[in-house]
């Protein structure tokens, strides 16, 4: 069986090659591989957004938090995410908790 990165690195192929949900497969199979690999997680979270599957995008966004709670950048995407799922309170609070993160707040 590939590992996590062999697989995401296989996802990125697809996407690029335009088959998001090609990208979307192989990417679950890499975190079912390996549940913490916040690469795919973050992809996974990125392509869902794309494919108008919020659910799966925001679960996803989510762990990459979880994974990586240090990471303003974790912070940032899941607020885009939230915006454009329309959940604009979420996105708001994704964002303060970004700032504070990028001033040392936490």
């Amino acid at each position: 069986m590939p590992s996590a990165n062999e697989l995401y690195d296989k996802a990125v192929d697809l996407r690029d090659a335009g088959d998001k949900e090609a990208a979307i497969a192989t990417l679950k199979e890499a975190v079912e591989a390996e549940p913490d690999h916040t690469l795919s997680h973050g992809l996974l979270a990125r392509l869902c957004v794309d494919l108008g599957q919020f659910d799966d995008a925001i679960k996803h966004a989510q762990r990459v938090v979880e994974l990586e709670p240090e990471d303003t950048f974790s912070y940032t995407a899941m607020s885009v995410i939230y915006q454009r799922c329309g959940r604009i309170p979420e996105a708001e609070e994704a964002m303060a908790k970004a700032r504070m993160k990028q001033m040392g707040l936490d």
